[in-house]
């Protein structure tokens, strides 16, 4: 993380040197702070590392991109604050990688009376996808997807005990329906589901509660620090279960909070993490160059969102406005953003579908 840190430093400084002259301003609100800190970190540092090398090339059309990121905290008022302040007063072309579900709900009405795209939120919120906004453009699976493919392994593997734990908000409700339709697809029933809230998450009596019900494995559907809180209350109560979370936690700054507690949790994948894939290629050796070894889930997220923009801005042609952007996006089809092929359409804002899931090994790395 030191050495992140310092690759995420030099950016900055990097991206300041062309701010003076960048006419493309691109919005971003996001927990910079606050729970889901340690993703977003490297979420960021994906995305910059893409935009500084359109960037060191004369950008697009002979115009740099800027990013304006704003700390919303995780902070679902603070968001909607943000993006009313890019939108409004720094006139940005479009919104990008807002992070939360309930937060970047909050702020659809404030793209469709702008008419601003938001490009690549992190988050696979089935109320993003369906019914269609019109103005989101996701790039990755849905959580839906995901937690259904993960109950889906679990089954397979012969565990019939399965459990769930989730934040008592849009996000959780949304993951806890995949997991259900992975349940009713095994002919499963989960032998407990609990909630917890998401401002102030506590687990002193959910963890040992759900201990005492001995599950076999245990799904957990929250953000960063709060999971990371019930998977050591769970294990202090003396659970033994199997625990699975989604690709909003796939991130090294993740398994650096889990510690001694993240060897062997299993968590969801949105992006292929195998160096086959000739986009893994591209981000590893942009990361390289930047003195990171290695290129987290998390990183390649962002990478391939920038890489979503910055098409959508050069298919925009010279001095793009916001509906223009707009049409460019919905023409994005068939676009291999590097062994994926990624479709948006005037019905359609899904873009990819990939799904995979991943475990975490004993030396911190994310294995298939």
């Amino acid at each position: 993380m030191t050495t992140l840190r310092a690759a995420l430093i030099g950016l900055w400084f990097a991206s300041a040197c062309v701010s003076a002259s960048a006419q493309l301003k691109i919005g971003q609100t996001t927990g910079v702070t606050g729970a889901v800190a340690a993703t977003v970190k490297e979420s960021s540092l994906g995305a910059q590392l893409y935009l500084d090398a359109v960037n060191a090339k004369g950008g697009v059309g002979g115009e740099k991109i800027e990013l304006i990121t704003l700390d919303d905290k995780f902070d679902t008022q603070q968001a909607l604050a943000n993006a009313k302040e890019l939108i409004e007063q720094r006139g940005v072309l479009a919104l990008f990688m807002t992070r939360g579900t309930p937060h970047t709900e909050g702020i659809i009405p404030l793209l469709d009376q702008h008419g601003v795209s938001l490009i690549g939120p992190s988050t696979g919120a089935m109320v993003l996808h369906q019914p269609l906004k019109k103005n989101v453009f996701n790039v990755r699976a849905t959580y839906q997807r995901e937690a259904e493919r993960a109950v889906t392994h679990l089954a397979a593997t012969g565990m019939t005990r399965l459990a769930v734990i989730h934040v008592d908000d849009s996000f959780g409700a949304d993951g806890l329906e995949g997991t259900q339709k992975g349940l009713a697809a095994a002919k499963l029933t989960a032998v407990s589901i609990a909630k917890f809230d998401r401002s102030k998450p506590d687990f002193s009596q959910i963890a040992p509660a759900m201990a005492k019900l001995a599950p076999q494995a245990i799904t957990i559907i929250g953000s960063g620090t709060a999971v990371v809180d019930a998977i050591k209350a769970l294990r202090e109560a003396g659970c033994s279960a199997q625990f699975i979370t989604l690709s909003n936690n796939a991130s090294g700054g993740f398994i650096k909070l889990l510690g001694n507690h993240a060897r062997g949790v299993i968590v969801t994948q949105v992006l292929p993490q195998s160096p086959n894939y000739a986009l893994v290629q591209e981000a590893s050796a942009l990361a390289k160059a930047q003195n990171v070894l290695e290129v987290s889930p998390a990183m390649l997220e962002g990478f391939v969102s920038a890489k979503v923009l910055v098409e959508a801005l050069r298919r925009a042609g010279p001095k793009p406005t916001r509906d223009k952007l707009h049409a460019a996006l919905e023409g994005l089809r068939n676009f291999d953003i590097g062994g994926l092929t990624l479709n948006f359409s005037t019905t359609d804002h899904t873009g990819l579908d990939f799904v995979d899931l991943s475990i975490i090994t004993a030396s911190g790395k994310f294995r298939r």
